[in-house]
């Protein structure tokens, strides 16, 4: 029998090695691995240093989707030739001097980097020529070589074969259209940001991109995104202490099926940050169909010491002094700007109002067994308050039981009996005529057919009732457990437990700590009688330290209540009066997010006359 050894295995590395100092250059490229990951990094960090310096027009130019080369143009002050060989070294900026300074910064730039580990990476040149200064002058990064050049006043920054020192690096990168597009988003978020800035795109000695100085930030938008996005959107403008909100968001019958329509900025910077994106998403929770992704491009103003921009050296990532305060601000402000429903502006400005006329299937067994909608600021479903299920077997029956629970005034807008078939320009969403199929009800209005699904727009106006409704207690009922159930927790787990102990509760989940490691669940929600204790526990605890007690109670409540709706709308292949009909279209006008059931689907489509003459050739 012949043995073979086996290989020798290989030391640690570094062991037996001293402790040493590595060379500045070594330094600088692990640096730059940091900060540059590809040549849209070179370009985001070069065209920060151009806003900072107070560029009107920025150029960028690039080749070979800026591995060959990358240059940023700009119109700003420029810099002091004393300053060129210093604007090269690490650590080296003009933007910060002290601790204070750095804890209120409101620049782009600021940690004096950016420069050096591109020119490690990559051959740098700085031309640059001051407003007092005679002409322009040119350093070379990796000579150091000092020369008069000729350029009017700013800075131009050339970069040429980026990773050439790191080849492994450059192998790592995709495409040169790839990598195209990534450097055109990176000037495209400028450019959402700063509108009153020019910025224009060369590939290839092509320009691919240009955006003028726009007069507003809405005709900017509108040039960036495109105004397909700004038809599909609404306006945001809220003001909620130090926070100030701009921007649009998407509705949500526009969704995409990816999230490449999302823009955040907090104080001009473009973030990615989970918390902001978790509270825009919360906004939408209940209006988004399956995996949909909304689109929007929203603008946070908060005071510079009021959050933390010193987190990652890209700058892509924040930290906000009070998150759950923005959190919540954030949230309440998309919620709002989604609310409207689509049909109030569905007809022209000058139509008349509707007359308010008596309804005459108020009493009986038909669409709407609950009091009229209200218009309340703020929505009394977000006040703290009580809490109970509605009484009743379910279906319209149960509603009877809401009628003294639900606040009570004078309608947005009255049901219509059988009035005169011309007063239908008063009513966006128009008048019934007919139902198909036992599903959908058809309408005309002042732009021709409205098709709604019955169902679907019935489960949110019952959902929406059912959460005004909900104000006559704070705990959801909770079933006792015979056996306690038992999980592992790790030590976050087991804080968050601690600290929530009594939000838990007013989820009807009793969590307690059992021993080190071990958490105990002695009651759970009544209204899941199936779920996963475990399971369920763990979600909630996350949802706890992501979006805070408020939020998640909140939503639990919300999920129960859409159950309610969903098993209390009218369902499909009941036959209505042309009085229901006309009931549920006007109860549709006057409930917040009635154009998506409680899953995203929508409820309701226009069919203009247009597009019915289309149909049939007309004009043709």
């Amino acid at each position: 029998m012949n043995f073979v050894p086996s290989a020798p295995q290989s030391p640690r590395a570094g062991a037996g090695r001293r402790i040493r100092e590595l060379p500045d250059e070594l330094v600088s490229q692990i640096a730059a691995g940091e900060v540059v990951e590809r040549p849209a990094s070179v370009v985001r960090e070069l065209v920060d240093n151009a806003l900072d310096a107070g560029a009107a027009q920025v150029t960028v130019r690039l080749a070979a989707g800026g591995v060959r080369s990358i240059t940023v143009e700009d119109d700003g002050a420029g810099i002091a030739v004393d300053d060129l060989p210093l604007a090269l070294k690490r650590h080296a900026t003009s933007k910060i001097g002290s601790l204070a300074e750095l804890e209120s910064v409101a620049t782009m730039g600021f940690r004096g980097e950016a420069l050096a580990a591109i020119a490690s990476v990559a051959e740098v040149t700085l031309t640059s020529r001051t407003r007092d200064a005679a002409h322009a002058w040119r350093l070379h990064a990796r000579s150091g070589e000092l020369a008069p050049a000729a350029r009017a006043v700013g800075t131009t920054v050339e970069v040429q074969e980026l990773f050439f020192s790191t080849p492994a690096r450059r192998k790592f990168l995709k495409t040169d259209a790839t990598e195209l597009a990534h450097g055109l988003e990176a000037v495209r978020r400028h450019a959402l940001a700063r509108p009153e800035v020019g910025f224009a795109v060369w590939h290839e000695g092509r320009l691919v991109a240009q955006w003028r100085p726009a007069a507003s930030a809405a005709q900017r938008w509108a040039d960036v995104l495109g105004p397909d996005f700004v038809a599909a959107s609404r306006e945001l403008q809220v003001e909620r202490g130090p926070l100030v909100l701009h921007g649009r968001v998407g509705q949500p019958e526009a969704a995409r099926a990816r999230a490449d329509l999302q823009y955040l900025f907090v104080n001009g910077r473009h973030v990615r940050d989970r918390l902001l994106a978790h509270a825009v998403r919360s906004a939408y929770e209940d209006q988004l169909h399956g995996s949909r992704q909304p689109a929007y491009a929203l603008f946070l103003g908060i005071a510079p010491e009021l959050v933390d921009v010193n987190v990652h050296p890209t700058k892509i990532e924040v930290r906000f002094r009070d998150g759950r305060a923005v959190h919540q601000a954030l949230r309440h402000a998309v919620e709002d700007a989604l609310a409207p429903t689509r049909a109030a502006s569905a007809v022209p400005a000058a139509a008349p109002a509707p007359p308010a006329v008596p309804a005459p299937w108020q009493d009986s067994l038909a669409l709407a067994e609950v009091a009229p909608v209200v218009r309340e600021d703020p929505p009394p479903w977000r006040q703290d308050g009580p809490w109970r299920t509605p009484q009743g077997s379910g279906g319209i029956e149960a509603w009877a039981g809401l009628r003294e629970a639900v606040p009570r005034g004078e309608p947005m807008v009255a049901p219509l009996g059988r009035e005169n078939p011309q007063d239908t320009a008063g009513w966006p969403l128009g008048r019934a005529v007919a139902q198909i199929g036992g599903v959908y009800v058809l309408a005309e209005n002042a732009h021709g057919l409205v098709v709604v699904d019955m169902h679907a727009a019935h489960e949110r106006i019952v959902y929406e009732r059912l959460k005004r409704a909900a104000a006559s207690g704070t705990t959801l009922p909770a079933q006792p457990l015979l056996i306690p159930v038992s999980l592992a927790a790790s030590a976050a787990e087991m804080a968050t437990a601690e600290a929530e102990h009594e939000a838990l509760l007013e989820l009807g989940l009793d969590v307690g700590v059992l021993s080190a490691g071990t958490l105990v669940v002695r009651s759970r929600p009544a209204a899941l009688p199936d779920a996963d204790l475990a399971e369920l526990t763990r979600s909630v605890l996350a949802d706890l330290v992501q979006a805070g007690a408020t939020r998640v109670v909140q939503r639990a409540r919300d999920e129960l209540l859409a159950t309610m709706a969903c098993h209390g709308a009218v369902r499909a292949n009941r036959r209505l009066t042309i009085e229901e009909m006309n009931a549920l279209l006007r109860e549709m006008e006057a409930t917040e997010r009635a154009d998506t059931c409680n899953h995203g689907r929508p409820t309701w489509r226009q069919v203009t006359m247009k597009e019915l003459d289309a149909l049939f050739l007309r004009g043709r």
